[in-house]
């Protein structure tokens, strides 16, 4: 008997109990749609996390106080805490020179300890002059925002005119403050699009030449950032207004400590030289005692290191959900097997008649093969089409971000293939291995 004819053979056996042959399918299509759904969710948490952490700036280093692990060295310890800690800075960033080390060094007993300041900034950007190409120092604070009648409270940020560059921000109208307006102090700010949601009851959310009031102080806008959506955390990064940082500081929040100082590299291979050397600038500034870093009263945000560990942790939620998947198409193969051997027994007096009138063993097992095959295939293609429309269904109302994984498909088709066969050879070999005597005298 040749393949075709065991082919036409067993698709008869199959269309001959359509109910059966269905509800055999069933555990594969549920396992393979289970498989295609857990993966797009898994490929596009992926994708959102690295949307989110490239939307808030590639290459870049976040500094920020730590206020848990706040130590204040003593003052007799300065002295030899700035000597030693100096050789640190002068090891971790080999290419600056000497000058600026000096001057870290003479800051080291003369301004406010563990705080962020704009002497930092200029000091770092000597200090970090090959190994970064962009700061943006932020201060920052919640603060009521009034437009017309209406009221809202978002964070009001001062920063430079380096944040656009370092923080990938685009302008969707109007432009950005400019240096001057930075030196002369003016109340002039940039509005992000929720807020503009927020304030603009009727009409687009568009306050770009508007008069704003902030804190009761009037600014006049812009522009409008461009939207950025979540970020990383899940804030909003729209929800922002920007002003320049010497009126933050002088006019609206009467303070000077930074919240944090972003830095941009120049490339992702410098960032741990850079960190490197702003580790050891601010122990120096802050005076800080060993042990490193369980005394450091600040942090550095890696923003390369937030996405890795991110992706782990959502590829690795990935992972086990699919085992479970898995699972499930193991549960079905053991199904196929199941009603396979229920087929072998129903069928004993065919088997026994075709042997009977020629066929081999090699043609009984190569029947059933065919027929645990076709219905996993089946089920596999079956579970194929609803995972993807269970994937877009998902995307649409339940608004999370799916993305189909081509791998996965052709690993689903694969597997649910190889589960058929797997599952198909201990009823095909025992109908091979069937007498034709006692296959012709079964009742």
């Amino acid at each position: 008997m040749n393949l075709l004819e065991c082919f036409r053979v067993a698709w008869r056996g199959l269309t001959n109990n359509k109910m059966r042959t269905a509800l055999t399918m069933l555990g594969m299509i549920i396992g393979v749609g289970v498989v295609i759904i857990v993966v797009a969710i898994g490929e596009g948490a992926k994708k959102s996390v690295t949307d989110a952490v490239n939307s808030m700036g590639t290459n870049l280093l976040n500094i920020s106080p730590d206020r848990n692990k706040l130590k204040v060295g003593t003052a007799a310890f300065r002295a030899s805490s700035t000597a030693v800690t100096a050789t640190a800075v002068t090891n971790a960033a080999a290419s600056t020179s000497a000058s600026t080390t000096t001057a870290v060094s003479s800051i080291a007993s003369g301004t406010p300890l563990n705080s962020l300041t704009l002497q930092d900034v200029k000091l770092i950007s000597k200090l970090c002059a090959t190994t970064v190409d962009g700061i943006a120092p932020q201060i920052d604070s919640q603060l009521p925002v009034r437009y017309g009648s209406v009221d809202t409270t978002t964070e009001v940020a001062g920063t430079t005119v380096d944040y656009p560059y370092v923080k990938n921000a685009d302008m969707a109208n109007g432009r950005f403050f400019t240096q001057d307006e930075v030196d002369g102090n003016l109340k002039v700010c940039v509005v992000g699009q929720t807020v503009a949601e927020h304030l603009v009851s009727d009409g687009p959310p568009d306050l770009t030449g508007k008069t704003i009031a902030i804190n009761h102080q009037s600014f006049h806008v812009l522009g409008m950032l461009a939207p950025k959506g979540s970020g990383a955390g899940g804030q909003d990064q729209d929800d922002i207004i920007l002003m320049p940082i010497s009126t933050a500081e002088r006019r609206i929040l009467n303070r000077q400590a930074l919240n944090n100082i972003l830095l941009r590299c120049t490339t992702t291979q410098v960032m741990p030289l850079a960190q490197e050397q702003v580790t050891a600038y601010f122990r120096i500034r802050h005076h800080l005692l060993p042990p490193f870093p369980d005394n450091d009263d600040f942090r550095i945000r890696n923003q390369t290191q937030l996405l890795e560990t991110q992706q782990n942790i959502t590829g690795t939620m990935t992972t086990m959900l699919s085992m479970a998947a898995i699972i499930s198409l193991i549960v079905g193969g053991i199904g196929i097997m199941n009603i396979m051997l229920v087929s072998v027994t129903e069928r004993t007096r065919e088997i026994g008649i075709r042997k009977a009138i020629g066929a081999t063993p090699r043609d009984i097992m190569l029947q059933f093969l065919i027929e645990a095959t076709i219905i996993s295939l089946i089920g596999g293609i079956t579970g194929i089409v609803f995972g993807i429309i269970g994937s877009n269904i998902l995307s649409s109302m339940a608004g999370w971000k799916t993305v189909i994984n081509m791998s996965a498909i052709v690993a689903a088709v694969v597997v649910s293939a190889g589960v058929g066969v797997f599952f198909g050879i201990y009823p095909a070999s025992k109908a091979a291995a069937l007498h034709p005597i006692d296959a012709l005298r079964f009742e």
